[in-house]
């Protein structure tokens, strides 16, 4: 309690210090809020603690934004905030400067070591009359609490209060933090390319709602999607392909790691992953030396899966992968490196538990935690080693036993990619039909069998794009379920509650319909607003 009322105290002798110098040009205006209720804002993923106070902060003209500055980060977060304040409100609010005549409210973030902050991402959010504080550990949790922050801004001032436009901002008090570690989202750049631009503007939502991962699979059977500069035919060759004969394309290492710092602004952590032994092709056509199949290969442009992969026994598949995961390694800041390793179908059992255990041993030796599809369970890796689960629990439940982390991502529940109902314009249905409903009402805890919470790294969903080519297309089959599955990363089961969650999605629409992202219009949700806009276009 001491150090709450000690960074409240840091905020409002802020205040005062910047308002002093014009203290004769103003008088004191006693502003009359309308009742508010922070309890039912419509907040995605829900906090852990919301307690209302009733009443307004007025964001308007007259607020400035200050930080902790001694802290890496804290200071970017403030800028970043107040970017966004802008886009939503035409309003120009300084960070820790002002050149404002009058300075009526605060927004200080700040950076404190409250044992309270159960988590690195862990934050407090206090709304006064007069001032807001984000209290944090580190500049990753003062971001977090920023989302919600922007969450209650108002789409629409109230001019009624003031001379000027002001967005009224319910008071009170937010405690959160995040229910797992690792909240992610996949996107297959293979079997369809998307541009860096696009792949912006899925961070950018995506951050919104607190996912913190963005896995790349920048390899498969139908292209080569990352430039290896010691091994340049795999763009030369391999980039030029993908599903139904399109033109293909492939990120420069520059182009690469414009992604990576993007998403760093936001927080979020990219991995990369190479497929392999299976779902090789496109590396095998560049450099048929890697082949272990005994064909002759030819560029594919189809989605049948399972006929290709490398020579387990040759050395010079080892040296090419050492190359692959040393170059992309050295582009990918993050402690993750996925190796795929899934559906190895002409790949002889032995041949595919030799493989992984010489490519971990190599990931490794590039400062790498691998990842795997839970098939890696059936070689013997370490327990520092992730496996990703998508199919089989029994791999899932082989690697709690050996003390691995597992990432949930059962293809009945968590992938994208699969129709919402029978009349879905994009999608496959092999796995199952997902509805918003049933992507959302599932525990990630008590998905499998004798997996304890602990044993669970946190939740991602794949998102594969042999059916869909173009940004329109990925939104439709991402949103609104992928901002379910945020919940389901950040919420706790006991927080959580379908009928809760739909009219807080339904809500959603202001924001969505802003960053013209076409999402699903599902039927079982009662959307606050004209949707038809947004609905895709054939």
């Amino acid at each position: 309690m001491k150090k709450k009322i000690f960074a409240l105290k840091i905020a409002l002798f802020a205040l005062a210090i910047v308002s002093l110098s014009c203290a004769e040009k103003k008088k004191k205006v006693v502003l009359v809020f309308p009742e508010t209720n922070l309890s039912a804002e419509n907040i995605i993923p829900k906090p852990s603690k919301v307690i209302a106070t009733n009443s307004a902060f007025g964001l308007d003209q007259n607020t400035v934004i200050y930080t902790s500055q001694a802290f890496n980060g804290f200071t970017e977060v403030g800028t970043f905030l107040s970017e966004k304040i802008e886009t939503l409100t035409s309003l120009k609010v300084p960070v820790n400067t002002t050149d404002l005549e009058q300075v009526d409210r605060i927004i200080y973030i700040n950076q404190t070591d409250s044992l309270e902050l159960e988590t690195k991402e862990s934050y407090q959010l206090y709304i006064s009359k007069d001032s807001i504080i984000i209290n944090s550990k580190t500049a990753e949790g003062a971001f977090r609490g920023v989302q919600t922050l922007r969450q209650i801004i108002p789409e629409k001032s109230n001019d009624s209060i003031t001379d000027h436009p002001m967005w009224l901002i319910p008071t009170g008090k937010i405690i959160d933090s995040p229910n797992f570690e690792y909240r992610g989202a996949m996107l297959d750049v293979t079997r369809h390319f998307f541009s860096v631009t696009d792949v912006k503007k899925y961070i950018d939502v995506l951050a919104y709602y607190k996912i913190n991962k963005l896995h790349l699979h920048l390899t498969d059977d139908q292209g080569w999607r990352i430039e290896i500069k010691s091994w340049p035919k795999l763009t030369a060759v391999s980039g030029a392909t993908e599903v139904g004969g399109g033109e293909g394309g492939f990120y420069t290492q520059e182009a690469y790691s414009e992604i990576v710092s993007y998403a760093s602004k936001h927080h979020m952590t990219i991995i990369p992953e190479v497929d392999m032994p299976g779902h090789t092709n496109a590396a095998s056509v560049a450099y048929p030396i890697l082949n272990g199949n005994g064909k002759t290969l030819k560029p594919y442009t189809g989605t049948h899966v399972g006929f290709s992969t490398f020579d387990a026994h040759k050395d010079t598949v080892y040296a090419f992968i050492d190359d692959v995961v040393r170059e992309i390694a050295a582009l990918s800041p993050g402690p993750y490196f996925h190796i795929g390793g899934d559906e190895s179908h002409v790949t002889k059992k032995k041949d595919y538990i030799l493989f992984v255990n010489r490519v971990e041993k190599i990931v490794q030796k590039h400062g790498k935690q691998m990842i795997g599809w839970d098939e890696i369970m059936q070689a013997d890796v370490d327990s520092t080693s992730i496996a990703q689960h998508w199919n089989t629990k029994k791999n899932a439940t082989k690697a709690a036993a050996r003390g691995s982390k597992i990432i949930m991502s059962p293809a009945t529940r968590a992938y994208l990619d699969m129709k919402y109902d029978d009349t879905s314009i994009h999608g496959l249905d092999w796995a199952a039909l997902i509805p918003v409903d049933t992507a959302y009402n599932w525990s990630p805890t008590t998905y499998i069998e004798n997996l304890k919470k602990e044993d669970i790294l946190g939740v991602e969903a794949p998102l594969w794009s042999e059916t869909i080519s173009t940004i329109a297309e990925l939104e439709y089959l991402a949103f609104p379920r992928i901002i379910g599955y945020a919940e389901l990363g950040w919420t706790t089961d006991e927080n959580r509650n379908w009928d809760d969650f739909k009219t807080r999605l339904a809500n959603q629409t202001p924001y969505l319909n802003r960053m013209n992202v076409n999402y699903y219009p599902s039927t079982l949700i009662d959307w606050k607003k004209d949707v038809s806009e947004t609905i895709l276009k054939n």
